[in-house]
């Protein structure tokens, strides 16, 4: 059987998250006791039930005290031989107080003081430290849409099987902030910039025009002959280390023009090497 335990931040995605794993066949929990996840898993072993082959779990602070026995829960599944992933969510906190402020919701551990988010949000950040750390997969949701998010889950849990790593490559704007997910991060400032030629000022990377001006540079093209060659390097031993997911980040000023390119050629190449691959450009729509 295959289990997803859900968690993250409060405000982050996780109910969008767990949308998106019923949607490709998995059997949805929300807010379930930690405690109750051995209980959960040994039933689904005994049962021939194949819908129960499947399942994700979504445990947060929402429990209250009952969140920290989820080490525990976690370590009876060990002891009962049953592997199981740990998809964290994660989100800048000034987002997340825009959310609360848009949803008009309260955060489960505010005490409804003026400050109450901000307080919630630290306290909840230290609570979920150890699990954080122990994540198999961390997914930054600050500048996701509902159908990025939903396309990242499937690409980690509708994947090939047979590949035990999924490398994720992304573009990103430094004007926008480092994402926080990146494993590696590598900043293309130092080429030419397209954004100062007028044809090319509303284009992306995904134009070709734009790729044929970033890559005409012998810059460029060192700085893809020596990308490339250290990444070719870096991933057998991600591989070894049994890393099951790797992120890759390529910003530039605005995310736009290239950045995308040299995720594109990332995501091309780590691909043909027979490896599962994702992309996404996080910036490229914005002004």
């Amino acid at each position: 059987m295959e289990i997803v335990i859900v968690t993250g931040l409060s405000g982050s995605g996780k109910s969008r998250a767990m949308v998106a794993l019923e949607d490709i066949g998995f059997f949805c929990i929300d807010n379930m006791p930690p405690q109750l996840i051995p209980k959960i898993a040994e039933m689904c072993n005994e049962g021939k039930n194949d819908k129960l082959s499947k399942v994700a779990i979504a445990a947060d602070v929402r429990g209250g005290d009952m969140f920290f026995s989820l080490s525990d829960g976690l370590n009876e599944l060990k002891k009962q031989n049953v592997t199981y992933k740990i998809l964290f969510l994660d989100c800048l906190d000034s987002v997340l107080i825009r959310r609360y402020k848009e949803t008009r919701r309260k955060h489960p551990l505010d005490d409804g003081t003026v400050s109450g988010t901000e307080v919630a949000l630290k306290a909840e950040r230290e609570m979920l430290k150890k699990v954080r750390e122990a994540a198999d997969y961390i997914v930054d949701t600050s500048y996701m849409s509902t159908a990025q998010l939903k396309e990242r889950i499937i690409k980690l849990f509708l994947g090939d099987k047979r590949k035990s790593m999924i490398v994720h490559c992304m573009s990103f704007g430094f004007k926008y902030g480092l994402p926080s997910e990146a494993d590696l991060v590598f900043d293309v400032r130092c080429l030419p910039n397209p954004f100062y030629v007028e044809e090319l000022k509303n284009k992306t990377g995904l134009d070709q025009a734009v790729y044929d001006y970033v890559m005409k540079w012998d810059q460029a093209q060192l700085f893809k002959e020596k990308l490339l060659d250290m990444i070719d390097s870096l991933l057998p031993m991600y591989i070894d280390e049994g890393k099951s997911q790797l992120v890759i980040a390529v910003g530039c000023t605005g995310g736009k023009h290239r950045s995308v390119v040299f995720s594109e050629i990332l995501n091309k190449h780590i691909f043909e090497k027979g490896i599962n691959t994702g992309i996404n450009h996080r910036d490229i729509s914005k002004n």
